[in-house]
């Protein structure tokens, strides 16, 4: 048996499979050699993040967790491709390593889970509300301050499962991985993007190569869809001008609107109790510069502290 042209390394988990089956796919349909049987292996990582699952991601190392044991196989040269979800990549990814394209996002909204309201604003006081995103809890409790947050961690069959169990009145996910499990159906409702703003590049896909694999690099770039690559590129940036990682309630969202590029982007006190937010609006080709320049307002409004 002859060996694969690409190797992609994922997750093992079911939305990771389920991404990476999406990529895989792209990469099909784009060059009729990687069409053939065989000519695409999946290898699936256990990364730390999957393994400890009893402490919150912040506690335990960051969202770092989900991606270096992929990262260090893509240095090794046992894959070539590595697949993301995007907001799980750290913010500065190891030297020698690039993302090459980002596949077209899918509704990067939040979606309100519950057997007990249509809505957040229908929760009763009180209410224990499953999340393990400090972002969410954030927003949350800046919203609805009696609610009582838990901490949440597992899959998305698992959280849900727990919520079906009672050991929740409601809980907070990501509508992406949802609809890319086909679990569209259990959403109670989409949470709005002005009421809750998303994590920055939630809903995005990223493939990660070595920056000096032009092979890979050139598969990738086959299937990258520009807007998203436009506006998580952005969000990233503004990410970076923060030092942000998932332990900082941080939200951002870009959007091309007919043509305009638009940049809505919050911070707030690990509590709620306070918020702070900014927009910017301009051309595609300053993207960047109008993210920076957003974050750079925030880092002054918000002075030193603020995530304390």
């Amino acid at each position: 048996m002859s060996e694969p042209l690409l190797r992609i390394g994922t997750r093992g988990s079911a939305l990771a499979l389920v991404q990476t089956a999406q990529v895989a796919a792209a990469l099909a349909a784009s060059d009729p050699a990687l069409a053939a049987p065989g000519a695409i292996a999946t290898v699936p990582i256990r990364t730390t993040g999957d393994k400890v699952q009893d402490r919150p991601v912040a506690e335990i190392g960051g969202k770092a967790l989900f991606a270096r044991e992929i990262e260090e196989a893509l240095l090794d040269g046992r894959i070539d491709i590595a697949v993301h979800s995007t907001k799980d990549l750290p913010t500065f990814l190891p030297q020698g390593l690039a993302i090459a394209a980002y596949l077209k996002r899918e509704d990067p909204r939040d979606a309100f889970l519950s057997r007990r309201a249509d809505s957040l604003e229908g929760l009763p006081r009180g209410a224990a509300v499953g999340t393990s995103s400090p972002r969410r809890t954030a927003q949350l409790l800046h919203e609805r301050p009696d609610l009582k947050i838990v901490q949440m961690r597992g899959n998305v069959d698992t959280r849900v499962r727990k919520l079906d169990g009672g050991d929740y009145d409601a809980i907070v996910l990501a509508l992406a991985g949802l609809k890319r499990l086909g679990l569209a159906d259990r959403v109670t409702s989409i949470i709005p993007a002005e009421q809750m703003l998303p994590a920055p590049a939630q809903g995005a896909i990223a493939l990660e190569t070595r920056a000096d694999d032009n092979r890979a690099v050139d598969y990738c770039v086959a299937i990258n869809h520009a807007e998203t690559s436009i506006c998580v590129g952005a969000e990233r940036a503004f990410l970076a001008v923060l030092g942000g990682d998932c332990r900082t309630p941080i939200a951002a969202l870009a959007r091309i609107d007919d043509g305009l590029f638009r940049f809505r982007a919050e911070i707030l006190k690990p509590d709620g109790s306070a918020r702070l937010a900014a927009a910017r609006d301009g051309e595609p080709r300053e993207a960047i510069l109008l993210a920076t320049d957003a974050g750079h307002d925030l880092v002054v409004r918000a002075g030193a502290g603020f995530f304390a």
